[in-house]
């Protein structure tokens, strides 16, 4: 039975879908946490570090969801502040001059918009991330593993491959907030859905991602090893053929993939 848009929404923000930890856990091998943006502070929105993926040291960074109210309270739900966004950057560099492929999961519904947020240069930082990963001389997977809201998304969104599991949602804001803007009615969120065209299915339709990543029957929290393993497929083939080009080429496809768009 087909899911629509709507379901795909309630079925991506599922509390019990596996998070970024569930996925790096699975993946990834001797994963060592690392810290700070070196200028304000550690965000635990977003989860960074090292590790090996097979023999392949690699830089993971994930935007991490917690399971009940307090662990989405530590994790700011998810929402990133700008000190979460620089020490992504800070990653991606040190992952740059050791020749580390980068890795990253986005789930979030979008960065934070409190005034601290603000005041700390939430927008500069979220447009230094597009500008920066553009040209980082290193291969950069990035996977929609759930939800993918707005800039706070797409700030570890500029990759050379860009995959959404078969039930996420990538999209510009909310369903909700799209209803309150364009409606002037926030109920309409279904309706919202519907016509922003936030699932895999739409976006790979449009060129705006390079695959979708099949979910185990009925949703990747039904089988967290198979889902792991899917995505584990998924990064191997791609670093293989990643790896083996130039720099200048793989430069060259980043930045022509997204003029494109």
């Amino acid at each position: 039975m087909e899911i629509t848009p709507w379901e795909k929404v309630k079925l991506a923000r599922m509390p019990v879908r596996p998070t970024s930890l569930d996925y790096i856990e699975r993946i990834f091998d001797n994963f060592l946490e690392l810290h700070g943006d070196r200028f304000f502070g550690d965000d635990r929105a977003i989860v960074g570090g090292i590790a090996f993926f097979g023999d392949i040291p690699v830089t993971v960074i994930a935007q991490q969801k917690g399971r009940n109210t307090k662990e989405n309270i530590t994790r700011n739900f998810s929402m990133p502040h700008p000190e979460g966004y620089r020490k992504a950057l800070r990653l991606m560099k040190q992952a740059e001059k050791f020749h580390r492929p980068i890795i990253n999961f986005i789930d979030t519904p979008g960065a934070f918009c409190g005034l601290g947020a603000e005041e700390r240069g939430q927008g500069e930082a979220i447009a230094t991330n597009l500008a920066e990963m553009m040209l980082i001389k290193t291969p950069i997977i990035s996977v929609v593993i759930s939800e993918g809201g707005s800039g706070g998304a797409l700030a570890l969104g500029v990759a050379d491959k860009v995959y959404m599991l078969e039930h996420s949602i990538y999209a510009i804001l909310s369903p909700e907030g799209f209803a309150s803007i364009l409606y002037k009615d926030s109920t309409k969120a279904e309706q919202a859905a519907r016509d922003m065209k936030l699932t895999a299915q739409d976006l790979l339709n449009y060129g705006v991602i390079d695959g979708i990543i099949p979910e185990p029957q009925g949703g990747a929290h039904n089988d967290f090893d198979r889902m792991a393993q899917n995505i584990r497929t998924v990064i191997d083939a791609d670093l293989q053929d990643l790896m083996q080009q130039t720099t200048q080429e793989m430069l060259d496809k980043r930045y022509h993939k997204f003029r494109k768009m």
